[in-house]
């Protein structure tokens, strides 16, 4: 069974960094556009920022533009996403899964973020 790693979240004050990463046991992650979702309490998973296969054409959702950087290694098997100047609103877990429904794994633990204000 494919599994997904999610590491690096944490408690971080606003306007500081983490940098999360994503690491799939899945032999084809290189033929995957991959993306990071984000879930907050009471509200369904969303997608936030998105990868192509080959590591280009980053894409972000809403606020998180110009402060999140989506990146990934096919060589590890690994998305990063670099966050930036943090918000209260971005408290979460955070996952990662290819973009596409077809090619979705099952989904990881994910990883906590807590921005305090």
């Amino acid at each position: 069974q494919v599994q997904l790693v999610e590491s690096g979240g944490g408690l971080v004050q606003a306007g500081g960094s983490l940098t999360l990463s994503c690491t799939s046991s899945e032999s084809t992650f290189s033929a995957d556009a991959m993306g990071w979702y984000r879930q907050t309490p009471g509200k369904q998973r969303t997608i936030i920022a998105s990868i192509t296969s080959g590591g280009l054409s980053p894409s972000y959702v809403g606020a998180v533009s110009g402060r999140f950087t989506i990146s990934r290694d096919n060589a590890k098997r690994t998305v990063y996403l670099q966050m930036n100047n943090l918000k209260p609103e971005d408290t979460g877990i955070y996952y990662c899964n290819a973009i596409s429904p077809l090619r979705q794994k099952g989904w990881g633990q994910g990883t906590q973020v807590t921005v305090s204000s």
